[in-house]
């Protein structure tokens, strides 16, 4: 019997419907199989949390996180936070302080959803805890500066350490994905000889350890036009920090939007799922937010878990989740009115758990 302990963090706006909505997907799910346990451990997080607590990432939150297997954190809406130290973005200090280094943002094309492109199936994995960042990429400070009125200075880190699990992470998703076993990496040595050069070195050097999964490198602005023209010759992608999070953008458009955007980050140690798209606030509470993002994300959590503990009961349930959302793409009564349906978040969740019951009774 395979055990989970999963952390349930709502975020905001948006975040208060989808999330419950991706936790129940789940939850229907596994319900046929009873080797498979979870406990899901709600915390605060978010404006709410600063409200109630004093903090948008309170200390009872911060304590427990180490105690999961990994948590669904929801959108988050910092624009609209107040000027207080202790009212902050969390999904940033989660990522730096738990060592997430591996964000994995998937862009599939589904025949039922308007596209630029069919045929698309493709997974970006980003460095996601250096590059340029400047919020992230320091122990102590700021890697940005201005030592004059007109003078602005950013810094780049990149590390062996961070580009072996990140590079690692790509290959493990490549083979778990089993379908074109290549891994692309990106990268602009041409210019940046040292930076992007450790970074492509670390990714052959993991690549030994894959035999089976087949390496190729491209440079960033060759790959951005590459994707667009031919997004269907990819797999899996491993950019550093700044590349990914561009590119993720340009791929969850040629495939309908960040509507359609999952996206889980990975450390050694803990895992998040968290979609790419934000918290929404001029359509929250309206029944509208399109759930799929976060339902996909939260699916992406419990595979990449299953795998990890190589529980074949989850790693079907985590299957049907992800065949069950495809399913409901083509019911224009039931998806949200973004994929040009007249349902909402809540009906487009409900008709999910009925496929799965309905595959569960069959």
């Amino acid at each position: 019997m395979a055990f989970y302990r999963i952390g349930v963090l709502l975020g905001d706006d948006i975040g208060l419907e989808v999330v419950p909505v991706a936790v129940e997907v789940l939850k229907i799910a596994i319900a046929p199989y009873p080797d498979i346990q979870v406990e899901w451990v709600e915390l605060p997080v978010g404006l709410s949390a600063f409200r109630t607590f004093g903090s948008s990432l309170p200390a009872q939150t911060v304590d427990i996180l180490p105690t999961l297997d990994g948590f669904i954190l929801g959108p988050i809406g910092h624009m609209a936070y107040p000027k207080d130290i202790n009212c902050f973005p969390p999904h940033m200090v989660l990522r730096r302080d738990l060592d997430l280094i591996s964000n994995i943002r998937p862009a599939k094309a589904y025949p039922m959803v308007p596209s630029l492109h069919q045929g698309v199936d493709l997974v970006i994995v980003r460095e996601n805890t250096q590059g340029f960042q400047p919020d992230r990429n320091m122990f102590a400070g700021n890697s940005e500066c201005m030592p004059t009125p007109d003078l602005a200075l950013s810094t780049r880190v990149i590390t062996r350490r961070n580009s072996m699990l990140a590079a690692r992470a790509a290959f493990q998703l490549a083979r778990q994905r089993n379908k074109k076993k290549k891994v692309t990496v990106i990268h602009k040595n041409t210019v940046f000889k040292l930076g992007c050069g450790l970074f492509v070195d670390c990714a052959q050097e993991v690549a030994k350890e894959f035999p089976d999964i087949e390496i190729e490198t491209c440079v960033v602005d060759t790959f951005a036009m590459k994707m667009v023209m031919r997004p269907q010759d990819y797999d899996v992608v491993l950019a550093s920090n700044l590349f990914g999070d561009i590119l993720s953008d340009e791929a969850a458009g040629i495939v309908g939007g960040l509507g359609m955007a999952p996206g889980l980050n990975l450390g050694p140690r803990y895992r998040m799922a968290n979609a790419t798209h934000g918290s929404a606030p001029d359509i929250a509470g309206k029944n509208i937010a399109n759930p799929f993002a976060m339902i996909l994300s939260a699916q992406l959590l419990f595979s990449w878990l299953a795998h990890e503990k190589q529980d074949d009961s989850a790693i079907q349930a985590a299957q049907a989740v992800e065949a069950a959302a495809e399913a409901v793409l083509g019911d224009k009564a039931v998806v949200t009115p973004d994929l040009g349906g007249t349902g909402g978040t809540l009906q487009m969740g409900e008709a999910i758990c009925r496929i799965l019951e309905d595959q569960r009774n069959f």
